[in-house]
């Protein structure tokens, strides 16, 4: 394999010269970077990725940090976003890397441990607050990042997110239009930017309806959606149908039924968000609605490539509207 200097000398051209044109470096000319690369190609010249990275002054490293609680790494969500992100960032040759930290201090320390060290170009951060420190800290220290979600920052910053409060209202209405007039909501925990938002979309709807909201708060999983539903399924009232904030506690709400003989969705329809792959093999299949998650992998990427590449992240911002997929765990109220 040819050397950098091999390259250089029979260009013509300095080391220097050809290393910068190898890198993309803008001070270089088009018509001289597009004459070194093709010179490396017809010799098969393959650059030294270490040294490439300590001339640019690059890890070529973008990390995402999943917040999970201690010995578990089951957020299947976020699982599913990787492969989207990570084909988009390795066509412009970065790798991307994953990182647990439970939520709390342990987890802004992960933050700054990944920032101090230079351990990565650019960060995802994923489950976002209302409040969120782990967004100010990024902002106050100047290091890329794109969210996926909101939080409640005045200062601009890169994100995507789903039309959550609209599509939580549509499907209030989508329910009340089968008939359905006991709408529960069970609700992920309020510090959560998503949680408020599918509750305000859910609250609002239920009001204009004349219907009465009924709201119960829990964690954003398979148990706390078993507690929620046991809790509204056994009290007076009982609803005729779940929205559920997420598909894992909507999946809760599933085995809280069944554990108490009532059939979906023949007594209760239950609805979720997020579409995982469980949710079309449960027992009925979920109903629930989308953010389309190799679309927003490849978004979340290009958006971390744009601010790498210096773009305002004021420019960078996304609200794309909920899939609603119909599936067997809804059914009109009987007659």
């Amino acid at each position: 394999m040819p050397s950098l200097r091999t390259l250089s000398n029979h260009l013509g051209l300095s080391i220097t010269t050809v290393s910068r044109a190898l890198d993309g470096y803008p001070e270089v000319a088009q018509a001289t970077r597009e004459r070194v690369h093709a010179a490396a190609l017809a010799a098969g010249y393959r650059p030294n990725s270490a040294a490439r990275r300590l001339r640019k002054g690059s890890t070529e490293v973008v990390t995402l940090i999943l917040p999970g609680e201690p010995g578990h790494f089951n957020e299947p969500l976020y699982i599913e976003l990787l492969a989207p992100i990570g084909e988009r960032l390795a066509q412009d040759g970065y790798d991307l890397t994953l990182i647990a930290a439970p939520p709390g201090p342990d987890e802004l320390k992960t933050y700054r441990r990944v920032v101090d060290g230079r351990r990565a170009d650019a960060l995802i951060v994923v489950r976002t607050r209302r409040d969120d420190a782990r967004v100010a800290y990024l902002d106050s220290v100047d290091f890329p990042f794109v969210t996926m979600g909101r939080t409640q920052s005045a200062k601009p910053y890169a994100f995507v997110d789903g039309d959550s409060e609209t599509a939580f209202g549509q499907a209030v209405v989508w329910l009340r239009d089968r008939g359905h007039a006991r709408i529960a909501h069970l609700a992920a925990p309020s510090a959560f930017t998503f949680s408020g938002l599918r509750r305000r979309g859910y609250e609002t709807a239920m009001c204009a309806a004349g219907l009465l909201p009924h709201i119960i708060e829990d964690a954003a999983n398979e148990d706390g959606g078993r507690r929620a539903a046991g809790l509204v399924l056994d009290g007076r009232g009982r609803p005729t149908a779940l929205l559920c904030a997420t598909d894992r506690m909507a999946i809760g709400a599933l085995a809280a039924a069944r554990a108490r003989g009532i059939h979906v969705p023949e007594q209760l329809s239950v609805i979720g968000h997020d579409n995982l792959p469980m949710g079309a093999f449960s027992d009925p299949a979920l109903t629930t609605m989308e953010l389309p998650i190799a679309e927003t992998g490849r978004l979340l990427a290009e958006m971390v490539l744009g601010r790498l590449a210096g773009k305002d992240p004021a420019t960078l911002s996304v609200i794309r509207p909920l899939n609603f997929i119909e599936r067997g765990s809804t059914a009109p109220v009987p007659d």
